[in-house]
């Protein structure tokens, strides 16, 4: 008998389940982003505004002055883990990918979001900055209250020489039109949580002001338009999974905040290993989002999972 396409050479302790993962990805549309698409990665240090995707929603953003860290997400259980069990958070992997902090952002209370957030403050001593709902996750995890920071949003709020404002938003319909566990959190959580415990809370939108460049992070694809008119941004971070249910979505941003350069996020799988290479989620059209943005007049960096982008400063 001829082996499958998907096939790959099998040990005699291999299960059947394992020899049939890489055709269920296949099927469900899980597939490796091709390499032509990224940005090569710059890792040389220098002047300037520093950008390095996570995977997810995650960056690191750095200059000389200051680090900031937006929607960490490192742990990525797999998804038995996820739908089955307590979520336990990688402390090494935090200690060894981010190993300095002076702020942590998160944009919503989803477990993607903020499930690694308080042991990255916990370890680094940065603030846990966000809605009421991420502060409940930073008191279920052990945080201070000095490392907390709560906003409603439209707040200017110092981060060193830096400033960040929250824009208040929406969670983009990413499941069959619907927003998954929606709803808030008013008390802390168990921990470690289950995903149902962590649902979204209020979502925002955060601006940073450098003094030089300005960055919009969109972890969810949706937004208010009327919040965006107050912000223009030189970087947009833009949600990639769900954008085909917001309307208008790559236009409405860009004739709203006036980009230079768009960074998809959000493209990849959130149950890919961190240290692995990333897989796109089904459902996620990069090839078409990159031609979205060019269309829009502005030019699209694509970074890989763990890759680096350096800003003129």
């Amino acid at each position: 008998m001829k082996s499958s396409p998907f096939s790959q050479p099998t040990s005699t302790n291999m299960t059947k389940t394992s020899r049939e993962r890489p055709m269920l990805k296949q099927l469900i549309g899980i597939r490796r982003p091709h390499a032509a698409w990224f940005e090569k990665s710059s890792d040389e240090p220098g002047d300037g505004l520093s950008l390095r995707y996570l995977g997810t929603a995650g960056f690191v953003l750095s200059s000389p002055e200051r680090t900031l860290v937006l929607d960490p997400f490192l742990t990525r259980p797999d998804l038995t883990t996820t739908l089955l069990r307590p979520l336990r958070v990688n402390a090494e992997l935090l200690r060894r990918h981010i190993p300095h902090a002076d702020d942590v952002v998160v944009g919503h209370a989803h477990y993607d979001h903020v499930l690694d957030a308080p042991e990255l403050c916990r370890q680094t001593g940065a603030r846990l900055v966000g809605s009421s709902a991420v502060c409940m996750v930073g008191r279920a995890a052990g945080l201070p209250e000095s490392q907390l920071l709560e906003t409603r949003g439209n707040e200017d709020i110092e981060s060193g020489p830096w400033t960040l404002r929250g824009l208040p938003s929406r969670h983009g319909k990413v499941f069959m039109g619907r927003v998954a566990l929606a709803g808030d959190i008013t008390r802390p959580p168990p921990w470690p949580p289950r995903v149902s415990h962590l649902r979204h809370g209020q979502v925002l939108n955060w601006w940073v002001d450098t003094g030089g460049l300005r960055i919009l992070h969109v972890d969810s694809a949706d937004f208010i338009n009327e919040e965006l008119d107050q912000c223009q941004a030189d970087i947009v971070c833009l949600c990639a999974i769900g954008r085909h249910a917001r309307p208008n979505y790559v236009r409405d941003i860009v004739d709203r905040v006036r980009p230079k350069w768009i960074v998809p996020c959000h493209w990849d799988t959130m149950m890919t290993p961190y240290e692995q290479e990333p897989e796109c989620l089904p459902g996620v059209d990069l090839p078409g989002f990159i031609d979205e943005i060019r269309q829009a007049g502005v030019t699209p960096i694509v970074l890989p999972m763990r890759g680096q982008y350096r800003f003129p400063a």
